[in-house]
């Protein structure tokens, strides 16, 4: 049982310590997590409605591929002057306003029948959409010290694999089965069952949602005392930077590379997985919608794994580019598995679960040392540049496959682009990140 409210900070005990971030951790992460699965799905559900969406509108695969692209771009674009803001007037408002509009934005995709129209839709879609994914990061900062902080990141961004188990075959239900119902096409009902969730979320966002410490009615005053306590102690030991002093460091482009290296690798296999799968010579959508939710239950266990392993050791560097050789390794397989869907599968599979378990890695470095109005405008320039890559990922693997005709070409140049990663991450210093 917790001590008494009225008791001092100094009575707390390891067991007591255990106790609050349980606690912490149960109130604010499973809300989260679910933010973050609806926010994956709308973002890369359109890689389920190309099944059947491009016949239906005519659109190449160099048209697909700009218009998942272009999502990325308006995200950067607008991602550090939301991310400045939530800062400013708190997360609660900035999340619900971010989830409400993306999931009216995801909805209205079912109106598209011209290229312009799906590029402007996609667009608006990352407008909206934009400071989500840092804002919750930063959000995180406010809860949980870096001790604990590779295991919440890595709980929190497990959502994304988790979206691909449940979005995968739920869209290729969605796409088989409810076509021609009130006249819609499948992948028209894909955009509004799966962003009707966003909406609903934000609304329950605004009503449950904390901004500060000292506004969590269920922590008792000692334990909000001792969390303050803890955090400031922290952010007192992180190197002193103003957002603009931060962007004149070699180290954070540097960790800017490195995420963008992260991004090109998860963002090309999530757009181009179904396809890639059809080509193995499945047609049905629910199953591919099946075996896409292999690579992501394999990634989602992976992230959970390596997470724990990162807290316990502090060895932050190899726990993000030894995942990307991995699934560097994983995308070179892929080129040569071909036909065999069987090895095609386990191929990607090595290469999604490697390159995502990077993603929760990765956040503990640049949380090393941006802390204040550096951390706020720097994980959200930093995430931008994930997004750059999101656009040239999905884009250029389209752009490829229609020169080529081949998908062998794309895959080798992203396994490419995530070794460098890879290497960039090694030559880090280990006394400024591995903490």
């Amino acid at each position: 049982m917790w001590y008494d409210a009225s008791a001092s900070e100094e009575m707390i005990t390891p067991l007591d310590e255990f106790h609050l971030f349980k606690l912490i951790r149960w109130r604010i992460l499973p809300f989260l997590l679910l933010c973050y699965f609806v926010a994956y799905l709308d973002r890369v559900n359109v890689s389920f409605a190309k099944l059947q969406m491009a016949a239906d509108l005519h659109f190449s695969d160099a048209t697909y591929g700009f218009g998942a692209g272009i999502f990325f771009i308006a995200y950067a674009i607008f991602e550090v002057p939301s991310n400045l803001l939530l800062a400013r007037v708190g997360t609660r408002v900035s999340l619900a306003r971010i989830m409400i509009a993306w999931g009216l934005v995801s909805v209205s995709m079912l109106f598209v029948s011209t290229p312009t129209e799906f590029y402007v839709a996609r667009f608006l879609l990352g407008v909206a959409e934009a400071g989500f994914f840092p804002g919750v990061l930063l959000y995180l900062t406010y809860w949980f010290p870096a001790a604990h902080r590779g295991r919440i990141t890595a709980m929190f961004m497990s959502a994304a694999p988790i979206s691909g188990i449940v979005g995968g075959p739920l869209s290729g239900f969605l796409l088989e089965k409810m076509k021609g119902i009130h006249g819609l096409t499948g992948w028209q009902w894909l955009f509004i069952v799966e962003g009707v969730p966003a909406i609903l979320l934000g609304i329950i966002c605004y009503l449950v949602l904390v901004d500060k410490v000292e506004q969590a009615r269920w922590l008792s005053v000692s334990q909000k005392s001792y969390l303050q306590r803890v955090l400031r102690e922290e952010q007192s030991e992180k190197s002193t930077y103003s957002f603009g002093s931060a962007l004149r460091t070699a180290r954070f482009w540097q960790l800017g590379f490195i995420w963008f290296c992260i991004a090109v690798g998860t963002l090309g296999i999530a757009f181009w997985l179904p396809t890639l799968i059809m080509e193995s010579g499945i047609k049905n959508g629910v199953a591919i919608g099946w075996l896409s939710a292999i690579p992501s239950a394999c990634a989602a266990i992976g992230m959970v794994i390596a997470g724990r392993s990162g807290d316990a050791t502090r060895r932050r560097r190899l726990h993000v580019a030894v995942p990307m050789l991995i699934g560097a390794a994983g995308l070179v397989s892929a080129t040569i598995a071909a036909p065999s869907l069987p090895l095609v599968m386990i191929s990607l599979t090595v290469a999604a679960t490697g390159t995502m378990i990077a993603l929760p890695m990765y956040w503990p470095l640049p949380s090393a040392f941006l802390g204040g109005t550096a951390a706020a405008g720097g994980f959200a320039l930093l995430n931008s540049l994930g997004n750059v890559a999101g656009f040239v990922s999905p884009f250029a693997i389209g752009w490829i496959k229609n020169v080529t005709h081949s998908s062998n070409l794309a895959l080798l140049a992203v396994a490419g682009v995530v070794t460098i990663g890879a290497f960039v991450t090694i030559r880090l210093p280990a006394n400024e990140v591995d903490r």
